[in-house]
């Protein structure tokens, strides 16, 4: 295994957009480092999965984006990043003790029913390869009130105490670069099936809605290779779903 160094070059803002915009934006005009990382104090138009708002409240919560090139990496294996990232944040904060940590497909990441971070990844292709990815993240720390979002919730919510944010960011890019250092090695199917375990009632008896807001039962099975939610219906007939083709209701 390479050499792991907690930060390559770290880009520290005390506003702005979004870090995966501003990273963005920076690389067209600058030869960045692989592991570059712009964090912000606060991000006043912080982006979700499908353009989806991400509310934060400034200097309480960790709001970054982390650049990756890489070599040979196809698109359809895409994937493997909202793996690696989910994977990541879920190691860190089992480290502190954050309880029934599961991840959502296919990167929220929750403790119990509440979402605690999420994460937006956005690549730069070239033909079928992927030359570098934007990942982005929004891990709420230390904030405690979230309005009208009654899912929401924070580490300090849920431990009853305050977390350094530097600590905890540093404790998250360490392992984010291990499990990008295990992926470069090949140890793919090791991290999938990590990923597989921790899906949000994995094998248990779940409502879903698709686009056309029909209602049906199933079961979640799994992840496919390129990153669809494996649904068994009635009759064990196993149907792949991809990102927004439908929504877990319970």
């Amino acid at each position: 295994m390479k050499n792991v160094q907690t930060y390559m070059q770290r880009i520290k803002l005390d506003a702005t957009d979004s870090t995966n915009a501003y990273l963005k934006k920076l690389l067209l005009s600058e030869k960045l480092e692989d592991f570059t990382i712009v964090t912000a104090n606060e991000q006043l138009n912080g982006r979700g999965q499908m353009g989806t708002q991400w509310e934060s409240e400034a200097g309480k919560n960790l709001t970054f984006s982390v650049l990756k090139y890489f070599k040979n990496y196809r698109i359809h294996e895409q994937f493997l990043l909202n793996i690696i990232a989910s994977l990541a944040v879920y190691q860190t904060l089992k480290k502190l003790f954050i309880p029934n940590l599961r991840v959502k497909w296919p990167n929220d990441i929750l403790s119990g029913n509440f979402k605690i971070c999420g994460i937006l990844i956005e690549n730069n292709l070239k033909n079928d390869l992927i030359q570098s990815s934007i990942i982005g993240f929004g891990l709420n720390v230390n904030q405690l009130e979230f309005g009208n979002l009654k899912k929401a919730s924070s580490i300090k919510k849920i431990k009853g105490k305050t977390f350094n944010l530097d600590e905890v960011l540093t404790s998250l890019v360490l392992n984010l670069e291990i499990l990008f250092n295990e992926f470069e090695s090949g140890k793919v199917s090791d991290i999938r099936k990590q990923y597989e375990m921790l899906l949000f009632r994995i094998d248990k008896p779940s409502t879903f809605k698709d686009r056309d807001s029909k209602l049906f039962t199933g079961y979640i099975r799994g992840i496919s290779a390129e990153g669809n939610l494996v649904i068994e219906l009635e009759d064990s007939i196993l149907k792949e779903y991809a990102f927004k083709e439908l929504e877990l209701l319970h």
